[in-house]
Order: structure tokens, then C-alpha cells, then sequence
């Protein structure tokens, strides 16, 4: 499942005659009270649903339902740690995206979808590969948004030991020349394939698994640009299941993606007060997304802020930009409607291809309205 691909389809949706459900739920359970906790959110959420100025179609809602009791019941996507829903019964929207990472519980209906998290998910999930080793087989799991999605076993069977009267010792010798011989082209191998899966899949990221002495013996046969995409090993034995040691690599992966992430928002401040690629702050950012100029979005998970979007051009503005009583585009001279320009940002970057991170906190984001983007070309 490519999210990025996806998330760009939908943002380019346009809005709905009748309202669009979004629902992002926390299927990290472990326990019946866990599972009782999503049904209370949702039926609380569907109860509040239905009261609005403008109630979800009775379809959507019943669709939302059944496919959330399947999650509870643990016949849907039981490996999943969140899942994504989307239902739109007149744009034809039936949509259930499960996830390897787990997500904040939300519940939105609007004329379109709700993808801020999505979009903020697709750049923290990156496809990956896991590669668990040992000294005669390995077994090589792809992660993709949903989690592990296929797995390949490579085995490396060595000869057994033969006792030869006196001549023991000589044998024993011998055998373990052989089995250093053989454990030298198994790593070897492991790492042929390894390179031409992570090729294939587009895989950016590695985790090894297994023993810390067959962990490390790999990584010796790795050549530099491969070794440079792993972030790190994590524990693994043969008998687990590939969700088992899938969901370890994911906790890698995610403190390994927030390192990075705050390194890249830093170095995107730096660049845009040199007045290079990039730009902080609403109003310049703002007006990068109106060109179409954003590669990478940052912005806090606070970040709120009323706006406009012309009918006509799409513009986005501040609502600062025009009164109540004036409410006409400062480029095609249209009208303009009320929006959330969090979202909405978040939607025109999707839409034109660009990424887009969602940070808890960050000092120097903060500082600069909560907003910052790297650009495709110079401001």
C-alpha cells in the first residue's frame, strides 16, 4: 500500500454533497478493556454524529460500524496497531487503511476527508525491510505501512559433524574450518539478497535481528550504502512469528524517524533564514503552498489557525485578509469560505505530491507560528 499515493488521491477529492466520516482508531490492544475502549469512543462519537447540523448518510455510519466490531472482534487485521477509516457513501468512499504504528483515537465529519494524520503517518512509516539472521539461515521481512507484509526464508544448511575413530581430532579441525568457510558465504549471500529486495521494494530503511555476534558478522558484508540504511538491530528468534519481531523494528523505526525528523526541521530553519529553499512562518509559508512550491511541510500537532479558500482559485488565506463583510479573493476577486488552514495546507501539499511531518513539539518551530517548509525551488 503506497499511503503517499493514496493521501494525494485523496486530497484532491472534492467537497462532498453530504458529509465525509474520517475515523482514526488505536487498535494496540492487548486486553478487553482496550477493545471496549475503541467501542465507547466510536458509538460516543457516532451518538454526536448524528445530532449535528449535518449528519453522516445512516450508510456511512452503519458501515463504520461493522467494520469497527470486526476490529474488535479481532477478525479484521488483528496484527494491526491503527486503522483508517474513511466513508463517503455519494463520493463512493469505502476505505479501510490498517496501520503498522499506533494512532491517536479521532473522529471527524466534514466535506472532505480528515488526512492530517495520514499524511503526517505516511512520512513516519516508511517501507523497510527486517532482516533476522543466523549463522545458517535468515529470514527476511518487508514492512510496509500495514505492517509485515511478506517474508522470505533463506536457510544455509551445513553438513553435520562425523566422528572418524583416532582421527577425531583432525576431523574436528576440519569441521569447524568448514563451518567458518560456510557462515562466510552464508553472509555473504544474505547480503546479495538483501541489497536487491531493499532495490526492488524501495525500501529506505534496515533493521537486523537475531544475535548481537550474527547481527554484527552481517553488517560486515554489507556494503556502505546499505549499511548507511540500517538504524539499528533488535532481538528476534527463529520460532517468532514475522508480526513479532515486525513490531519491535517498528518502535525502532519510529524513534529512529523522530531523531531525524527534528535534525530536518532545524536544518530547514537554518536554510530559510539564510533565505535558501525553504521558508518559517505562516505568511511565507502560506504563500509557498498557494504556488505549489512545498516539498516538505513541518508543522506542530497544535498548529490551528481560522482561514479563507477562494471558490474560484483556491487560494488560501488568513482570515485577517478579509472581514466578514468582505469576503472576496485578493488574486481573482471571488468569493471565500471559512477553513482550518492546518488542514487545508496539509490537503494542497498532499495533492501536489509533497510530504508532509507533524511534530509533538519542537522549540524553534514553535518560535516561527508552528509552521515551516523545504521548498522544490528558492523562494
Amino acid at each position: 500500500m503506497d499511503v503517499v499515493a493514496r493521501v494525494a488521491e485523496l486530497a484532491k477529492l472534492p467537497p462532498s454533497e453530504t458529509p465525509v466520516v474520517s475515523v482514526y482508531l488505536n487498535t494496540r490492544w492487548g486486553d478487553e478493556d482496550q477493545r471496549e475502549r475503541v467501542r465507547i469512543f466510536v458509538k460516543n462519537e457516532i451518538r454526536k454524529a448524528r445530532t449535528s447540523a449535518t449528519p453522516p448518510s445512516e450508510a456511512d455510519i452503519a458501515w463504520i460500524e461493522a467494520r469497527v466490531q470486526r476490529l474488535i472482534d479481532q477478525t479484521e487485521s488483528p496484527d494491526a496497531n491503527g486503522m483508517v477509516l474513511f466513508a463517503c457513501e455519494a463520493a463512493g468512499l469505502r476505505e479501510a487503511l490498517p496501520l503498522r504504528v499506533s494512532i491517536d483515537d479521532v473522529f471527524v465529519v466534514d466535506t472532505t476527508p480528515f488526512l492530517r494524520p495520514l499524511a503526517a503517518l505516511a512520512d513516519d512509516i516508511p517501507t523497510a525491510l527486517v532482516v533476522w539472521v543466523d549463522g545458517t539461515s535468515a529470514r527476511l521481512i518487508a514492512l510496509d505501512p500495514a505492517g509485515a507484509a511478506e517474508e522470505a526464508t533463506l536457510e544455509s544448511p551445513v553438513e553435520g559433524r562425523h566422528r572418524m575413530g583416532g582421527w577425531a581430532a583432525l576431523a574436528q579441525s576440519r569441521y569447524q574450518r568448514h563451518i567458518q568457510e560456510h557462515r562466510e558465504q552464508h553472509f555473504a549471500a544474505v547480503a546479495a539478497v538483501v541489497a536487491e529486495l531493499t532495490r526492488r521494494r524501495g525500501a529506505e530503511r534496515i533493521v537486523l535481528a537475531g544475535e548481537p555476534r550474527t547481527v554484527a558478522a552481517l553488517r560486515e558484508h554489507l556494503p556502505g550504502p546499505l549499511a548507511a540504511c540500517v538504524v539499528g538491530a533488535v532481538a528476534g528468534a527463529h520460532w517468532e512469528p514475522a508480526s513479532a519481531i515486525a513490531a519491535r523494528a517498528s518502535t525502532l523505526l519510529r524513534e529512529a524517524d523522530a531523531q531525524e525528523e527534528d535534525a530536518a526541521v532545524e536544518a530547514t530553519l537554518t536554510e530559510a533564514a539564510k533565505g535558501g529553499r525553504a521558508v518559517g512562518g505562516i505568511d511565507a509559508t502560506l504563500e509557498a503552498v498557494n504556488r505549489g512550491a512545498v516539498r516538505h511541510l513541518y508543522l506542530l500537532k497544535t498548529f490551528a489557525m481560522p482561514g479563507r479558500v477562494c471558490d474560484g482559485c483556491g487560494a488560501l488565506g488568513t482570515s485577517g485578509e478579509a472581514s466578514p463583510q468582505e469576503t472576496t479573493c485578493r488574486f481573482c476577486g471571488q468569493g471565500t469560505r471559512g477553513t482550518e488552514l492546518g488542514e487545508a495546507m496539509v490537503d494542497r501539499v498532499a495533492a501536489t505530491g509533497g510530504r508532509v511531518s507533524v511534530l509533538e513539539r519542537h522549540t524553534w518551530l514553535a518560535e516561527r507560528d508552528g509552521i515551516a517548509a523545504r521548498l522544490r525551488y528558492a523562494a
